[in-house]
C-alpha cells in the first residue's frame, strides 16, 4: 500500500511541475507578447473572453491569466468588467486544454522528449532555449498521465480505497468539497481535473463521484485568485469575487443536478475519462454563458459584499535590522531584504506611470512621487547600513556581496528617478499643452511599457532567488529592447514622413519617453549583472576586438 501511495504521489508531483515547467517556459519567452495581446483585446469585454481562453491554453493556466488582469485592473489600464470577461475565457481555455492534453497522443511523447531536450540544451536564443523547456514540459505531462493511470490501476482493488469511493459516491457534497480542496491545494484546476480523470479511467472512482470531485474543482479553481488577489486594490477584488461568486453558483447549480440524478454519467455514450473532461469543459462554458450577461450586476453585488478596505499604514518596518551587524552573513541578508522591497516599489511606480501619459491625475502623480521618496529612503539606508559593516570581519565574498548589494540599490534608485522626474515630467507637460499622442503611436508605446514592465518582473524573480538562468535572460532582454526601441524609432519616422499630425506635434515626446523607458529598464537590467558576471555570462567590454591589421593608436 506505502508503494501505491509513493507511486500516486510521485505521478502528481510529476504533472504537477509539468504544468509549472511549460508556464515557466511560456512566461520566459512570451510573457511580454501575450501581455500586449490580452491589453489590446481586452478593450471590449467580448474580445476579452477570446484573449483569456487563447492565454490560459498557452500558459496552462487561468490563474496566470487573472494575475496578469489583475495587474492591469490595479493600474486602471483594464476596467473590472473586461478583467472580469477575461477570467471567464481564461477559465473555459484552460477547460479545453485539459481535452487537448487527454488526447491519445502518447506515441509522440518521446519526440517531443528529444526535441525539448535538444533545443533546450542548444539553443542560443532565449525563445528557442524556452521553447524546448515548453516541449518537455509538454512530455513530462503526458508521461506523468501515463503514470497516473498505471498507479491507479491497482488501487481499485484496494478494499480501503474502494469503500472511500463508495462512500464518495453516496455522499457527492463531500466529493464536491474534497474537489474544492484539491484544486485549492495544488494551485491547478488542470492538475487537479487531469488526476481526477485518471482515477476514474481505471474505475478507481465511481463516475458519480468522479462529476461532483470535478465541479467540486471548478469552484476551488476560482478561489485560487480569490485569495491571492484579496489585499489587491478594490477593482481586482470586485472582479475576482464576481468571478468566484459565478463559479459558485454555477458549480452549485451542476451539483444539484448530480443530486437530483438529472445529471448523471449514462447522458453520453462515451469513455468515463471523455465524459470527466467534457463535464469539466460544460462547467465553464455554462459559466462563461451564464455569467457574461450579467458582468455588471455581479460586480456591483461584490462591492456590497466587500468589506471597507483598511488604509495599510504609510509607516514600514525596514528589513535593515541593527542587531545583525554582528554577523555579517545576517546584515547582508537584510539588506538583499531591503534591496528587493526597493525593486518592488520602482515595479509599483513604472506600472502606473504610463496610464499617467494618456490621463493625468493627481493622485497618480503623488502616489509616484511618495514611492519614489520611499526609494530615496531605503537607498540611502542601505547604503550606510552596509557602510557599518568592517571590512576586517569580512571575508572578500561578502565585501564584494555588499558592493553589488549598494550597486544594485544604486542602479535602482536611478530608475525610480527617471520614472518620477522623467516620465512625470513628460506627462504634466503633455497635460499643459493639450497634447495626445496618434494611436499608433500609443500602441507602440504601450507594447514598449509592456516589454518594460515584463523585464521589471524578471529582475524581481532575480533579485528574490539569484536565479542564474533568469539573470541570463534579463541581460539578454536589454538587447531585445535595445532592437524593439528602434524599430519603434523607425516607425515613428515613417508617421512624420506621412504627414500624422498628432505624430509631428508629439514627436520630441514621444522619442523621449521610448529613450526614458529603455534607459529604465537598462537600470533594472543590472540587478543580473552580479550573477552574470560570476558565472562568465558577462563580457568586461561590448567593444569589438580591432580588425586584424588595422591601424592601432
Amino acid at each position: 500500500m506505502i508503494v501505491l501511495i509513493v507511486k500516486l504521489a510521485a505521478a502528481v508531483a510529476l504533472l504537477l511541475w509539468s504544468v509549472r515547467l511549460i508556464r515557466t517556459g511560456v512566461e520566459r519567452a512570451f510573457l511580454s507578447q501575450i501581455r500586449r495581446r490580452l491589453r489590446s483585446m481586452a478593450k471590449r469585454p467580448a474580445t476579452a473572453v477570446v484573449g483569456g481562453g487563447f492565454s490560459a491554453m498557452f500558459l496552462q493556466s487561468s490563474t496566470a491569466v487573472a494575475l496578469i488582469a489583475g495587474g492591469f485592473a490595479a493600474t486602471g489600464l483594464l476596467a473590472p468588467n473586461t478583467g472580469l470577461a477575461l477570467m471567464l475565457g481564461a477559465d473555459l481555455g484552460s477547460a479545453i486544454m485539459a481535452q487537448v492534453l487527454v488526447l491519445p497522443v502518447q506515441v509522440i511523447t518521446p519526440f517531443l522528449m528529444l526535441a525539448g531536450v535538444v533545443l533546450f540544451l542548444n539553443g542560443k536564443r532565449p525563445k528557442v532555449k524556452q521553447s524546448g523547456r515548453i516541449l518537455l514540459g509538454l512530455a513530462l505531462v503526458l508521461t506523468s498521465l501515463a503514470m497516473l493511470r498505471d498507479a491507479t490501476e491497482p488501487v481499485r482493488d484496494n478494499p480501503f480505497v474502494a469503500s472511500v469511493a463508495a462512500y464518495l459516491a453516496g455522499d457527492l457534497i463531500t466529493a464536491f468539497v474534497l474537489g474544492a480542496i484539491f484544486a485549492w491545494a495544488v494551485h491547478s484546476s488542470l492538475a487537479a481535473v487531469l488526476t481526477i480523470t485518471a482515477f476514474a479511467a481505471n474505475a478507481a472512482l465511481p463516475v458519480p463521484a468522479a462529476m461532483a470531485l470535478v465541479v467540486g474543482a471548478n469552484f476551488g479553481a476560482g478561489a485560487i485568485p480569490f485569495f491571492l488577489m484579496l489585499s489587491a486594490p478594490p477593482p481586482v477584488r470586485h472582479m475576482v469575487t464576481g468571478n468566484l461568486l459565478a463559479r459558485g453558483v454555477v458549480a452549485l447549480g451542476f451539483l444539484l443536478a448530480l443530486q437530483t440524478g438529472v445529471l448523471h454519467g449514462d447522458l453520453l455514450d462515451v469513455r468515463i475519462e471523455q465524459l470527466i473532461i467534457l463535464l469539466h469543459i460544460a462547467v465553464n462554458l455554462v459559466l462563461l454563458i451564464v455569467a457574461f450577461p450579467l458582468i455588471g450586476p455581479l460586480l456591483r453585488i461584490a462591492k456590497r459584499l466587500l468589506p471597507v478596505p483598511v488604509e495599510a499604514m504609510d509607516e514600514r518596518f525596514s528589513a535593515l535590522d541593527p542587531g545583525s551587524l554582528g554577523s555579517p552573513h545576517l546584515a547582508l541578508s537584510c539588506g538583499q531584504r531591503e534591496l528587493l522591497h526597493m525593486g518592488e516599489t520602482v515595479h509599483a511606480m513604472l506600472v502606473p506611470v504610463l496610464g499617467l501619459l494618456q490621463e493625468w491625475t493627481d493622485e497618480t502623480a503623488e502616489t509616484i512621487e511618495r514611492r519614489e521618496n520611499d526609494v530615496d529612503r531605503m537607498h540611502f539606508e542601505i547604503k550606510i547600513y552596509l557602510a557599518r559593516l568592517r571590512d576586517s570581519e569580512m571575508t572578500e565574498e561578502q565585501i564584494r556581496q555588499a558592493t553589488d548589494i549598494v550597486a544594485m540599490a544604486n542602479s535602482l534608485e536611478d530608475a525610480g528617478d527617471r520614472i518620477s522626474v522623467s516620465l512625470v515630467a513628460i506627462a504634466d507637460r503633455l497635460r499643459k499643452e493639450g497634447l495626445s499622442f496618434s494611436d499608433d503611436g500609443w500602441a507602440d508605446l504601450e507594447s514598449f511599457h509592456d516589454h518594460v514592465v515584463t523585464n521589471a518582473q524578471l529582475a524581481l524573480n532575480v533579485l528574490m532567488s539569484g536565479d542564474v538562468e533568469a539573470a541570463r535572460q534579463l541581460v539578454a532582454e536589454k538587447d531585445a529592447i535595445r532592437e524593439e526601441e528602434q524599430k519603434l524609432q523607425e516607425r515613428h519616422l515613417r508617421r512624420l514622413r506621412d504627414r500624422d499630425m498628432a505624430s509631428v506635434e508629439t514627436t520630441n515626446i514621444h522619442q523621449e519617453v521610448l529613450r526614458v523607458l529603455k534607459q529604465i529598464n537598462a537600470a533594472l537590467t543590472y540587478v543580473a549583472y552580479p550573477i552574470a558576471e560570476e558565472t562568465g555570462d558577462l563580457l568586461s567590454t561590448r567593444l569589438a576586438s580591432p580588425a586584424f591589421g588595422g591601424r592601432r593608436g
